[in-house]
Parts: C-alpha cells; structure tokens; sequence
C-alpha cells in the first residue's frame, strides 16, 4: 500500500492513543517484529526485531547482530487533545440525555462545536464469570454534538470573540431522554451494542470526530484530519521502522551489526508525560536495560551507549499561517510544502543543539532533503514535547524536528503529504545509520 494510502488508514482507525498503538503493532508485526510482555522474561536474539505495548504506549527495535556501541531512537506520541469522559457521565437535563466531559490537554475548544462525535477507548469489564478483560471499543453508531449557542442570543459573538467555560458549555448532548431496557445506563447500554460483559468496572474513554481524513488541495497535496499532531509523527516512525528493518540494514551493513534502532511512542505527551505511559517514564530506560543484558553491558559501557546514542524528537511545527503573520518570527516560516523543520528553543523547550541539528542537516543534505528551521517569536512562548523529557530524564543528545501544521490542537488538523513523504525518507535514512 501507498505511504499515503496506508497514512490515511491508520489515521482513520486511530481515534485514541490506545487503537493508534494498535495499529502501530499491527504494522510491525507484518514487518517481522515479534510481541514482548513486560511482566514475562524476555529471551532476545540478537538481529532480532521486537516490539512492546504498554497502554497507549509502544517500543519497536531492531537488535544489531554483533554488539551493542551506539543507538539511534526516533520518537512520537499516541495521544492528542481531546475531550475525556467523566466517571459518572450521564446527566438527564428536562427531556436530554446529556454526557459530562472533562479537558484533556489543551484543545482548541470552539473547533469541537457542532461536531459528530464518536465515544472510543478502553473499557474494563467482567464477564459472566467475573472475568476482567480489557477491551478497546469505538462507539460510532450513536453520533454526540456539543451544540453552540445560536447568535440570536449571542448576539456580540463575531466581534467579541467565543468564551467557553469548560465545565458549562461543553456538555455533549447525547439524545432524548428515554427509559432503557431494565434501566441500564447510557453508556453501558450502548456499549453493549458492541461487545459482551456483565459489569462495567471502569473506562477511559474520549470524544473522537467521525469525519474521516481527507486529502486536499487541486492536487490532492494537502491532508486534513484529527490528532495529525502527533499520529503524523507516529506513522512516520513506523514506516520507518518497517523500511528500515526490511531493507536497509541488512545482515552484512557495518551498522546492523552494532548499532540499535528504536522507535518509541509515548502516551499522555498532551498532559506532561509524567505518568507509567508517558515520556517520563522508565520505560525507555527499562526496555534498553533488558536489551542491555543481551549484550552484557554493564555500567560503564551502558553509559557510553549513552552518550553515542542519538534521541530524535518528531513532533509538529507551527505551520505558517497567512491570515496571521503576525504571529510568526519573519525570518523562520515554516511553510507547508518546503519540507522538515528543525526546531529550536532558547529555553531548550524544544531540545536542539548545534551538535544534534548538525546530524539532521548532514542527513538531509545526503538524502537530497530540504530543510527549515523554526523559532517562536521572541515575545510569545513556544509548547513543548517529548525531547526536552528524554534529554534530562536519560542524557541522550537529542534533536527536535517535525513538520509544518497548520490549525494545531483543533480537531481538524493540516499537514502537506510531500512533508510527510519526506519525513518518512530522513527517518529511514537516520535508522539505516
């Protein structure tokens, strides 16, 4: 399949971090990397490809076949702003079924108004014999809106500007208000259109749009869908690892033989990292300890893996946005169209470094890539990602890239797929060492 074909696949079957790991395992293991599980022993070989879940998390490498020396780590997350439903979710208002939301990250709220709105995610539940499975479910037979107030009572909208309170106006509506068969409640009624179990124990579950990606453009140049930021990022780390395990590094390279290629996708990136799933967790530093054994480094030598490794940042750019120029530094436009961003950050928000953004320069430069380099305006702050996190968690040099984007943290995102093209080709060219 098409890189852009399969791009818009995974995007339409990613509407939470959990189904985009999902999918991210199900490409790798069509690419020969074999399933581990974190609470079993591991028994690698070296030369080997594996390949580890944890929630919406996931750890892809490709073992060399001699030794263990140097390391290039190419990173992404799973998760995007969204809207979370509430524990308790289901609030009868006059004759509407209604579903309590609460924040997560920082979308850009207006832009989930007037919406079809899915409910997806994970759900805990046991069966008739009290059987607790987990299971990953998306509700797409039962559209929510979260319905705007109309101008004629909110008359000073266009001028003024919308303000939204979290907790009063993004309240989706559900349906009417009806008894159900033996009065089950709304979402275990609807869940139960979908998978079998007795008990609902818990969930975390979100809004997803049912709109599904679309390419733009008079020659289809453009592609617009939900959580581009960060499932352009994932796709591309996961082709990457797929062409380069597939292709490149071949059993005779000098670099298949001593150095590690590895693709990490983070949950909860959007809400800091700081969780069992999320960037700064152990997980990177468990799972290159347990490849670490393979090769019996010990401290000194795991040490200077380290310091040979590479930690590459993928994350996306702040498009450049022609109704608000203003908004930009003049002189670093990240344009739709021209190809990777190279992201710097005095405040080390993004993690560059002259050394680390020399490396992505020079391998461009070979792959015939073109290249931008992006900072925020000096009197407006930049967000963040996960490469500040690896870089103070585990001292590996780290760089930060991406590509442009335009309307970041809405619910319909736009990227470039010649970018996005290029993206996949440097990526697989760094793995390739």
């Amino acid at each position: 399949m098409h890189i852009l074909e399969d791009f818009k696949s995974f995007l339409d079957h990613s509407p939470t971090s959990f189904h985009a790991a999902e999918q991210l395992a199900e490409r790798l293991a069509v690419q020969d990397f074999q399933p581990l599980d974190e609470k079993e022993a591991w028994h690698l070989e070296k030369g080997k490809r594996y390949f580890v879940m944890r929630g919406g998390s996931l750890c892809a490498f490709s073992l060399p076949a001699i030794g263990l020396e140097k390391a290039t780590i190419i990173g992404s997350h799973t998760d995007s702003p969204s809207l979370k439903i509430k524990p308790l979710p289901e609030i009868t208002n006059h004759n509407m079924t209604l579903v309590g939301v609460e924040v997560y990250g920082s979308p850009l709220l207006s832009s989930w108004l007037n919406r079809d709105l899915a409910i997806a995610g994970r759900v805990v539940v046991g069966d008739a014999q009290d059987r607790v499975e987990e299971k990953l479910v998306l509700l797409d037979d039962a559209p929510l809106t979260i319905p705007q107030l109309a101008i004629h009572l909110d008359r000073d909208v266009n001028e003024k500007g919308l303000v939204l309170n979290k907790q009063e106006h993004l309240v989706p509506l559900a349906g009417l208000h009806k008894e159900k068969p033996g009065n089950s409640p709304y979402l275990e009624s609807l869940l139960k259109r979908h998978i079998q179990f007795k008990t609902l124990y818990s969930f975390d579950l979100f809004l997803a749009p049912l709109e599904v990606a679309r390419f733009l453009g008079s020659d289809g140049e453009l592609l617009a869908s939900c959580r581009l930021d960060n499932l352009a990022s994932a796709h591309a780390c996961v082709t990457a690892m797929g062409i380069a395990a597939g292709t490149a590094a071949g059993p005779g390279s000098e670099s298949h033989k001593t150095s590690l290629s590895m693709a990490m996708f983070w949950d909860h990136e959007e809400i800091g990292s700081r969780t069992t799933d999320g960037a700064a967790s152990p997980f990177l530093h468990d799972v290159l300890r347990r490849i670490g054994r393979v090769y019996s480094l010990d401290e000194e030598t795991f040490s200077q893996l380290k310091a040979n490794a590479l930690f590459v940042s993928v994350d996306a750019a702040h498009a450049f946005n022609p109704n608000y120029k203003q908004k930009y530094e003049p002189h670093h436009l990240p344009l739709l169209g021209h190809g990777i961003v190279l992201k710097y950050n005095a405040d080390q928000k993004y993690a560059s470094t002259a050394p680390t953004a020399a490396r992505i320069a020079q391998a461009a430069k070979n792959l015939n890539l073109s290249y931008q380099s992006y900072v925020t305006r000096s009197d407006l702050t930049c967000g963040s990602t996960v490469g500040p996190v690896v870089a103070y968690q585990m001292g590996i040099p780290t760089v930060d890239i991406g590509i442009p984007l335009l309307s970041m943290h809405s619910i319909r995102e736009i990227i470039a797929c010649h970018d996005h093209l290029d993206m996949c080709t440097l990526l697989t060219g760094l793995l390739k060492g």
